[in-house]
């Protein structure tokens, strides 16, 4: 079931449906797909080393670079095309209608009668570490390299910063749903903290 935001033109498909059978606790234990969860920490993992251990490895600077940004590049179709799909049923896309206007596209894979199709909690915990902490690491080289005035790198760090940081946020809308959802989890949230700090601070004032 798709849903039109009027905002931006963005459409979000519904999450995953509940399912709380125990029979499926077993396979989800299990790395149903260990080539895609080896692939989606490869390409990253390495863009990362090579970026740290370039200068022991050769002087060029062109070599690096291009080295990087393979990886990287490698890594943002993977992620976006066949990890995610595979390891936590979620992919996400861009399409043009026909009058021209652009979409984004968030998809969630629908759970099977049978489970055959569960997420494997392993695998959704090695993809979302992945997903999360290296841009993490990449906006540390990136304040790393602005701070050490090593400016030929910083359009390389940015590189990492943007292809992984849009990775990262176009899979968190997948699995949040859309801006508005976003910002009512985060109302709520702040809500819930003021709550509990008031609730504490006349617990203290009635003691």
């Amino acid at each position: 079931m798709l849903r039109q935001d009027s905002n931006d033109d963005i459409e979000d498909v519904s999450l995953f449906d509940a399912d709380d059978d125990v029979s499926r606790r077993s396979k989800k234990s299990k790395i149903r797909h260990p080539v895609a969860s080896f692939f989606h920490l490869f390409f990253r993992v390495s863009a990362i080393v090579v970026y740290l251990l370039c200068e022991l490895l050769t002087s060029s600077f062109i070599a690096c670079m291009v080295t990087i940004i393979l990886l990287l590049s490698c890594d943002f179709w993977a992620v976006k095309n066949v990890t995610g799909r595979l390891m936590v049923g979620l992919r996400w896309w861009n399409q043009v209608d026909d009058d021209g206007r652009s979409h984004w596209v968030f998809e969630a894979r629908k759970v099977s009668a049978q489970g055959s199709k569960t997420s494997s909690e392993a695998e959704s915990r090695i993809f979302w570490l992945g997903l999360i902490t290296c841009p993490m690491i990449w906006v540390i080289f990136a304040f790393s390299a602005l701070f050490s005035f090593k400016v030929k790198w910083l359009a390389v760090v940015v590189m990492g910063v943007v292809l992984q940081g849009a990775n990262l946020y176009g899979y968190i809308r997948c699995k949040v749903g859309s801006r508005k959802n976003l910002t009512s989890m985060a109302t709520n949230y702040l809500g819930k903290q003021f709550l509990r700090q008031t609730v504490a601070k006349e617990d203290q004032t009635a003691s």
